[in-house]
């Protein structure tokens, strides 16, 4: 079933990592969401996600079908918490500076103004 949105903003603000997997598509709500929570995004190496996550910046990125370099990530993810924070921290003030209400606002003015 659905998770209401303060239980699942709950789970990934305590959450070791996000992984967020998915062939090109459209991005998701739950990966900004995770990232402005401060959660570590180990996201795929497709498009759209790294068009927000920069690998080793402000996430992590692996291939798509490489099982055990997510693995890898994952583990280091759980045994090396701090060894991450960097990229958390850079992450929620990528969200609040690129996609945060007023620049969200501006960019849609730009689109529909031309």
């Amino acid at each position: 079933g659905r998770v209401p949105y303060d239980d699942y903003r709950k789970v990934v603000q305590v959450s070791a990592a996000h992984v967020y997997l998915t062939y090109p598509f459209v991005l998701s709500w739950s990966m900004l969401e995770a990232m402005a929570s401060g959660c570590l995004v180990i996201g795929s190496d497709t498009a759209p996600v790294k068009e927000v996550i920069r690998h080793g910046e402000n996430g992590m990125l692996t291939d798509f079908f490489d099982h055990s370099q997510l693995a890898d990530l994952v583990a280091e993810a759980l045994h090396s918490p701090e060894k991450f924070q960097g990229l958390r921290q850079q992450a929620m003030m990528d969200i609040k500076h690129y996609y945060g209400l007023k620049e969200g606002i501006a960019a849609y003015t730009r689109l529909a103004m031309g």
